[in-house]
């Protein structure tokens, strides 16, 4: 059985005590753990190797061979190969231009000296990517066996960003969890950790029953527990590897690295592309020096009350269960740096010369700039131009709607288009009057409600809770995207503890989805039925579309009675197949398919053959159902 988020946040809290307390044992055990996983494996598959063997031994020494025995060898090798499968753990081949040392020698002469000093393994690629982030990413050769290919991902804007110094903390802290000065166990469970995810999502996901069987409740009770047991060590080696660039250069540079990346990420988020994509309003193709443009603009000062309060910001978030990395303002203390220092913290146009401009050089700078702007555009272009042509189209409907206004008062639904079509144009704040004038229509509003929350919450208006709250309490689909707003809003505002409410509600909600789904997964004469609820238009659709396909007799449409959610009708439409001349063993799945695909259905509707494969009983209780025949040929 999973254990759940709130399960899984106590154990954890337990484990970091334990650890603090008894930092052998604890290793030691997470030891353990990783290998009782692998020992669990290679045992089951060990068993199932020797049962093949035996068949065939049997085979061989007795000469006698039927279909039991090669219907258990198949049934034995199905789970077999699943297994070898699974332990061929692939890694994708990161993106990016591949760099080489003739190209930028003082970039390979600064990986050299940092793999040196930190007895880390040699990078056999170093790529130049576009993102905002470095990374360094192990492809196994051999599986879980290793024979890694190491890469060195470094993003262009990051390195234009921060000044030599600290890219050379930010490198540090990346090698530092491969490092061999510190700790190579921690390195191995840091690998082994990545591996585990890929076993887990291959073997928990396998469609075959007796991979189920043996491997599904192991790995449904072993992930998760090794998850918690190596996560307070994941969050220990975090700290570690930012001790090790502190090292390299100095506690300074390295929490100043943390700053300033800190703070430039959000203004690409908050504030660069938002920009970007605002021109798809007046301009028919995509910028076509956007990446340079991000270059320029990153090493150029950030207005300092923007500055101030994106700091703030990160600064009081706090450390969380939900990632290994700890909280900005916690990696700063395990520095030693003061957070009284942000005051006097050198801006961005202190830094005459990027990184980027001192290990790559401005030609070479410029090439890169080019090639990610050319890249980007091409990658954009259709998506932009789609957009654009929406946004025109959306201008003249306001257009209409604001001299519709002008004349009488509008409807629910248009006043609602009027309020969208501001937001899309104009932003949140222009659309705010509109969306409360929704709301004096209709108080409960949904969509209108959900808006106006995020207004708020962008704001850092708390009010806008309550408005997200009214809106999830109608619309059950949106629960999970709802608390992960109101989640992130008090994590901003370093409400630790309420924020965790949210996420437990959201991790609740999850698991409410998922038996909803296992209970619509299937129909069959154990169900219990009730008339369905469409209305007479819904059903003459359906009717109609139902006569375009020849092969069907009969259609019957009820309700399946379910426990979760059953404000969300779900519908059965039973189906009696009209035999053909020539009968092919797929002929019902066939029909299944086409009708799944084709049909247009007013609410979530399991469609299933009454006349093949389900039994009679079923049959008898759909028919019996008032209402519930609603075509025959």
């Amino acid at each position: 059985m999973t254990i759940t988020q709130k399960q899984f946040d106590t154990l954890v809290g337990t484990l970091e005590k334990f650890s603090k307390a008894h930092p052998r044992s604890y290793r030691l055990r997470v030891a353990l753990f990783a290998i009782l996983g692998y020992a669990y494996i290679f045992l089951v598959l060990a068993g199932l190797l020797t049962l093949i063997g035996l068949i065939v031994s049997f085979i061989v020494f007795s000469h006698r061979v039927n279909s039991a025995i090669i219907k258990l060898a198949i049934l034995l090798l199905i789970p077999a190969w699943v297994i070898v499968r699974s332990l061929w753990v692939t890694v994708p081949e990161p993106e990016g231009l591949k760099l080489n040392r003739h190209q930028v020698p003082k970039l390979f002469a600064l990986v050299d000296e940092l793999t040196t000093k930190l007895q880390a393994p040699r990078f056999h690629n170093i790529l130049l990517n576009q993102e905002f982030n470095a990374a360094v990413v192990q492809v196994p050769r051999l599986g879980i066996f290793g024979w890694q290919e190491n890469y060195l991902l470094l993003g262009l804007p990051l390195m234009q960003s921060l000044s030599l110094e600290q890219l050379k903390a930010v490198m540090a802290h990346e090698l530092g969890h491969l490092s061999g000065n510190h700790s190579r166990f921690a390195a191995w469970i840091y690998r082994i950790r990545k591996t585990w995810m890929q076993i887990y999502e291959r073997l928990h996901q396998s469609d075959q029953s007796g991979a189920f069987v043996l491997f599904n409740r192991f790995l449904d009770w072993y992930w998760p527990s090794f998850n918690a047991y190596s996560f307070t060590l994941a969050r220990m080696n975090e700290y570690e590897a930012d001790r090790c660039a502190a090292q390299l250069t100095s506690a300074n540079n390295t929490a100043e690295a943390l700053i300033n990346i800190e703070v430039k990420a959000r203004f690409l988020e908050s504030s660069f592309w938002s920009d970007i994509q605002k021109r798809a309003e007046h301009q028919a193709d995509p910028p076509s020096n956007a990446y340079s443009s991000m270059l320029t603009v990153l090493h150029n000062p950030i207005a300092e009350e923007e500055t101030k309060q994106w700091l703030e910001q990160a600064l009081a978030q706090k450390t969380s269960y939900a990632d290994t990395h700890p909280c900005l303002a916690d990696r700063l203390k395990s520095l030693g740096y003061q957070t009284t220092q942000l005051e006097t913290l050198p801006q961005p146009a202190t830094i005459q010369i990027s990184a980027a401009e001192h290990l790559l050089g401005k030609m070479i700078l410029h090439k890169f700039a080019k090639q990610f702007d050319q890249d980007w555009k091409a990658a954009i272009s259709t998506p932009w131009r789609q957009r654009y042509a929406y946004l025109q189209e959306t201008k003249d409907k306001l257009r209409a709607l604001d001299q519709k206004a002008q004349m009488q008062t509008l409807p629910e639904q248009e006043a609602w288009e009027r309020a969208y079509y501001t937001l899309e144009l104009q932003g949140g704040e222009a659309a705010l009057p509109f969306l409360q004038d929704v709301l004096k229509i209709q108080p409960d509003h949904a969509e209108a409600n959900y808006t106006i929350g995020q207004v708020f919450l962008h704001k850092a208006d708390a009010s806008g809770i309550a408005h997200i709250e009214k809106a999830i309490e109608q619309r059950v689909d949106w629960v999970i995207a709802g608390c992960e707003l109101v989640y992130g809003f008090f994590c901003q505002q370093g409400q630790t503890e309420e924020a965790q409410k949210y996420r437990a509600r959201a991790e609740q909600h999850y698991q409410l989805l998922l038996k909803a789904q296992q209970e619509r997964a299937t129909v069959g004469d154990y169900d219990r039925f009730q008339p369905h609820t469409l209305k007479a238009l819904e059903v003459n659709e359906l009717k109609q579309q139902l006569a375009c396909y020849p092969q069907v007799k009969e259609a019957y449409l009820v309700e399946k009675v379910v426990k979760y959610f059953p404000e969300k009708h779900f519908c059965v439409l039973g189906i009696v197949r009209k035999p053909g001349l020539i009968e092919s063993s797929d002929a019902s799945h066939k029909l299944i398919n086409l009708l799944v695909t084709n049909l247009q259905f007013p609410t979530e509707t399991y469609i299933i053959i009454l006349n093949h494969g389900s039994s009679d009983k079923l049959k008898k209780k759909i028919c019996q159902i008032h209402r519930s025949l609603i075509f025959r040929r």
